[in-house]
């Protein structure tokens, strides 16, 4: 009994070690990202490459470290990009432990060679499009910003569907259906929680966060909240399909190398 309740204290212990390690990187990259040093911007939208870091933590260590990374990390960058503590402990925070969490129990729990949860997985990049038909309809989104968010939905489920292809031939893709599933369903709950929660935001408080329009900052359009939702999500996704599948393989390799 001492030895598993030493051992159990230790597992708590180092998990707390690697989620801080992941809020360091995370919130590292991050505020490189926003100054622009890792900033890739196509017809006007900014990209945000950091997210596949607590990802990667949350598929490989579990939701518990890859959500506490997570919302630790977005709370250090909000601190040095706009410094409105309240805004990120009620938004952002939550928002990312949750999808995270999320993320790495999906990982984690389901099948991984299932070949419905990769097509769930494709669908569910262009859910979204629906309330981006929506914003375009009442020209509350230009053409361009449209145009590239549809290309986004594609790309994002193209490379889902190849490698689903790869599996029906009894070949390894790079992204197993689990994980696809995991990273949508993961990142599109917490963009819902980041839209809604922004947009819900503005009729308590200001937001008095610059780069925001001021039609934005109190009392906020509803509009406003499926802008966030989606400029969240599509801005993302593409880096966790791409990016996560390789350097969670490689960190396990050397994980289990070196156990």
């Amino acid at each position: 009994m001492y030895h598993i309740e030493v051992s159990v204290a230790y597992m708590k212990v180092r998990d707390f070690v690697i989620a801080i390690v992941n809020a360091a990187l995370y919130a590292l990259v991050g505020i490189a990202t926003t100054f622009g040093i890792f900033a890739i911007v196509v017809g006007g939208v900014r990209f945000w490459p950091s997210v596949f870091v607590p990802a990667v933590f949350s598929e490989v260590f579990g939701p518990v470290v890859g959500g506490l990374g997570a919302a630790i990390g977005i709370f250090i960058s909000d601190m040095v990009v706009h410094g409105n503590a309240l805004v990120s402990l009620s938004v952002g925070v939550p928002a990312n432990f949750l999808g995270f969490y999320i993320l790495g129990l999906v990982a984690k729990k389901a099948r991984r060679d299932s070949k419905a949860l990769g097509i769930l997985a494709i669908i569910l990049q262009f859910i979204p499009v629906a309330a981006l038909y929506y914003l375009y309809t009442i020209k509350f989104i230009d053409f361009t910003t449209a145009l590239v968010f549809i290309s986004v939905a594609i790309v994002s489920g193209a490379g889902v569907a190849i490698s689903m292809v790869m599996l029906m031939f009894r070949r390894r893709g790079y992204i197993y259906p689990n994980e696809a599933l995991a990273y949508s369903l993961g990142l599109m709950i917490g963009s819902l929680y980041i839209g809604f929660g922004l947009w819900a935001y503005t009729y308590a408080a200001s937001l008095n966060i610059v780069g925001v329009p001021p039609e934005f900052q109190t009392k906020a359009p509803f509009a406003a909240a499926l802008i966030w939702f989606l400029w969240t999500y599509y801005t993302e996704i593409p880096f966790m399909i791409y990016l996560t599948p390789p350097i969670a393989r490689a960190v396990e390799m050397w994980l289990k190398r070196y156990r």
